[in-house]
């Protein structure tokens, strides 16, 4: 399994061509930090921009409709995602599958046409806090992944995992390094029989409310492969600080 971390911004809805800045600060010091993959999902407004100022990290967007083109006003597909210069996808963000009511079937439909674009897709899984508390977190997520993630042969070099427990996400809270760890063992298990070999590859990332302050112990956990980071990817500071945790992390 790769040992490089990878540590993912998701600005959400936010952004103008502003924060352009903060991409070309993100990009230009990644360039020393070698043993970190960094890559940022910015709004669809901004990736051809954000792929023209931010050469050396990946780019990539939040969401796309499953269907090559058609009529669908006011989506984008995964064509045109990878027209813009994304090289990834994010689908089935927990904001995606409560605001808009995406089941896992779609996330699925979503994430094969990522890889039929030519990309690489992020699944996201993850409980609320009324399954956490009711002990049904890993049942939770063992649905989701078997709903939601790509089925084929060699897709799995493709896919990366992100757990985001919903209650953490933007909420301050987190849980512990060792809930963290117990989460990613268990989604690991899943991927390895979901994929058989090809599962132990598939990186998973963290995310839900990681900052500077807790990125360290977090990305130390068993089987965490990375971070899947909101509002600290907003600025170059808080988003760096977060990379060279990871980076720290791959010295020891």
């Amino acid at each position: 399994m790769t040992t490089r971390p990878y540590i993912v911004g998701n600005w959400k809805m936010h952004g103008t061509r502003a924060m352009l800045a903060e991409a070309r600060a993100i990009d230009r010091a990644a360039e020393r930090l070698l043993k970190v993959e960094v890559a940022i999902a910015p709004p669809f407004t901004l990736i051809h921009a954000t792929r023209k100022e931010a050469t050396l990290i990946a780019i990539g967007a939040q969401d796309c409709h499953p269907a090559e083109g058609g009529a669908h006003t006011g989506d984008v597909s995964a064509a045109m995602i990878k027209d813009a210069g994304a090289g990834f996808t994010i689908v089935g963000h927990s904001e995606r599958r409560a605001d808009h009511g995406e089941s896992n079937a779609l996330v699925k439909s979503k994430a094969h046409a990522v890889i039929d674009a030519g990309m690489n897709v992020i699944v996201c899984v993850g409980e609320i806090e009324a399954e956490r508390d009711a002990g049904k977190a890993e049942s939770v997520v063992t649905r989701q992944l078997k709903g939601s993630l790509p089925e084929g042969e060699d897709v799995a070099v493709n896919v990366t995992v992100a757990y985001e427990p919903v209650w953490a996400i933007g909420t301050g809270r987190t849980p512990t390094p060792d809930d963290v760890a117990a989460m990613h063992r268990h989604i690991r298990g899943v991927l390895n029989k979901f994929y058989g070999d090809a599962g132990a590859e598939v990186r998973i990332l963290y995310g839900g409310s990681v900052k500077p302050e807790n990125a360290a112990e977090l990305l130390c956990a068993d089987e965490v492969g990375g971070a899947l980071v909101g509002g600290a990817s907003l600025t170059a500071e808080s988003f760096l600080g977060i990379i060279m945790a990871a980076a720290e992390g791959e010295r020891d």
